[in-house]
């Protein structure tokens, strides 16, 4: 990686931005210039954007003295610290990572006490694996970046600051540890979402009369296994040669999941419905609560049933196409 400056001359004046960049050579033999990270002006009358000021402890006198960074190719103007000359041209960056936004998930979780929530269900494996630093890392990633497993072994660990903060090598971003990781997660599900209902209650006042109902599906490009749920059945993508399963959740207008359920790939949306509002009602009591759905997922046996049930329940669903 290098600097690398790009002239510009506006009003008569002079203008440099500098940016980060790196050299990678493509299949053809080529070498083209990733770039990295922008850097910004740095000229005599922007003093904000090139004058860096750092803090430096002299050991021998117990004392601090405030300097600053300026280029050695140009003269520094007049300040109230002692100048420091860099040479841009030998500067290099190596391995940045982004630590914001790790400290800010970091933050969330705090807040929403999942340490006190999966320090007692994740415990250390007998080699040494913290299941709890695993699944830190897991969720930042979705929240910062979110993409597949494999995707934040192959480079999305290394882009982050999350071994700095947990305290952690490489070894916690191995692909096979971050797929076991998983496992370790769907015994508590149940209990993780009471643990959600107490704190969005406590930190947003959340409320659970309105809920939001709706229904997705996910495939796979493998050969269909012999049991399991991944099934084969209809798809609005037009890729009914893999087989899928189909995913409920239920969330608040607020978008809080309160609760999910992973069903066999061949199940109709209509029998989706009686089981969805059975868990929300053992989850989070009875009540006379407003449903939101698609028309296409409650059947009339069903509306019948919620009309009919105590409590009662009143039912929105979205309109047909052109109606």
């Amino acid at each position: 990686m290098f600097l690398r400056s790009k002239t510009r001359k506006k009003d008569g004046k002079e203008h440099r931005y500098w940016s980060v960049v790196e050299n990678r050579r493509v299949a053809d033999g080529r070498v083209v210039q990733r770039h990295v990270l922008y850097l910004g002006e740095i000229n005599d009358t922007q003093r904000a954007a090139w004058c860096r000021s750092i803090e430096v402890f002299d050991e021998d006198r117990s004392t601090s003295a405030r300097m600053a960074l300026f280029p050695e190719d140009r003269s520094a103007p007049e300040l109230a610290c002692a100048v420091v000359p860099v040479d841009l041209s030998g500067l290099q960056l190596r391995r940045p990572r982004q630590w914001g936004a790790c400290w800010l998930a970091g933050e969330l979780w705090d807040r929403l006490e999942l340490d006190a929530f999966w320090s007692t269900r994740l415990r250390p494996s007998r080699k040494g694996t913290r299941w709890l630093n695993v699944l830190k890392t897991r969720v930042a990633y979705r929240l910062i970046d979110p993409g597949s497993e494999w995707r934040l072994h192959r480079d999305g660990y290394e882009r982050s600051a999350m071994g700095d903060w947990l305290g952690e090598d490489f070894a916690i971003a191995q692909s096979d540890t971050l797929y076991r990781g998983l496992d370790q997660l769907v015994a508590h599900r149940e209990a993780l979402f009471s643990h959600w209902q107490v704190r969005w209650q406590e930190l947003f006042a959340a409320c659970f009369e309105v809920l939001l109902y709706d229904l997705t599906r996910t495939y796979f490009e493998c050969d269909p296994p012999e049991s399991g749920q991944r099934k084969f059945g209809y798809r609005r993508d037009k890729r009914s040669d893999c087989v899928q399963v189909v995913i409920a959740l239920i969330v608040t207008p607020d978008g809080f999941p309160l609760a999910y359920e992973v069903l066999a790939g061949n199940t109709l949306d209509q029998q989706t419905l009686a089981d969805g509002l059975a868990k929300i009602e053992r989850q989070y009591g009875k009540a006379n609560r407003v449903w939101v759905m698609d028309r296409g997922i409650p059947t009339e046996e069903t509306l019948a049933l919620m009309r009919n049930s105590a409590p009662r329940y009143t039912i929105w669903s979205a309109p047909r196409k052109g109606v």
